[in-house]
This record gives structure tokens, C-alpha cells and sequence, in this order.
């Protein structure tokens, strides 16, 4: 039997839970620009698996590249690092209302 090969494994922030067993995973990296040479930061939106849907919004977790699982999905979730803090309702209220404008 073969060893399986090697496979990349990032750290990135979820964003996004789209469905049963899917999340939106993203990571930050910073490339040096091609003329000036300044660092500037991109970011990558990554759709995993998250088989067991342990992963909540803002959650550190620890992904690991697969093979195809669908269209979209070519990464899986190897372990949350960090859990994101739970918001309350009022919290969660405030946040999605708008603020209102004094006059």
C-alpha cells in the first residue's frame, strides 16, 4: 500500500455556513507588490467540509486539502482552534439592526 502524499493545510477564519456539512473558510496571506515591493494583503474564500458541523462564524479552525467532494468543496475541516464567542440576543439585535441618525 502507498503513502498517501502530502497535503496543504492552512489556518483560516469561518465566515460563512452555506448549507448541511459546508462552511466558507477564509485566510489572509501578504504578497510583496511587483513594482514598489510593499506588502499587501489578499485573502482566499475557501467552500469546506465540515463533516460533524461543529464550525460556528468567526471560529479558527485548521483545514486540510481533499479530493473533490463537489463542485466547489476540495478542503476539509481537520480542527476548530478557536470558538468564536456566542452572542446573546440583544447583542445579535443590536448588531443587525441600523443604528438610528440623531437629528
Amino acid at each position: 500500500m502507498e503513502a498517501r502524499n502530502t497535503r496543504k493545510s492552512l489556518i483560516g477564519t469561518v465566515t460563512s455556513r452555506s448549507g448541511d456539512k459546508t462552511v466558507k473558510v477564509t485566510y489572509f496571506y501578504k504578497i510583496p507588490h511587483p513594482l514598489y515591493r510593499k506588502e499587501i494583503k489578499r485573502k482566499t474564500v475557501v467552500h469546506v467540509h465540515d463533516e460533524k458541523n461543529e464550525c460556528g462564524l468567526g471560529d479558527k479552525v485548521e483545514i486540510m486539502e481533499t479530493r473533490p467532494l463537489s463542485k466547489l468543496k476540495r478542503w476539509r475541516v481537520l480542527r476548530v482552534l478557536e470558538t468564536a464567542p456566542k452572542m446573546d440576543d440583544e447583542q445579535e439585535a443590536a448588531v443587525t439592526e441600523p443604528a438610528e441618525v440623531a437629528e
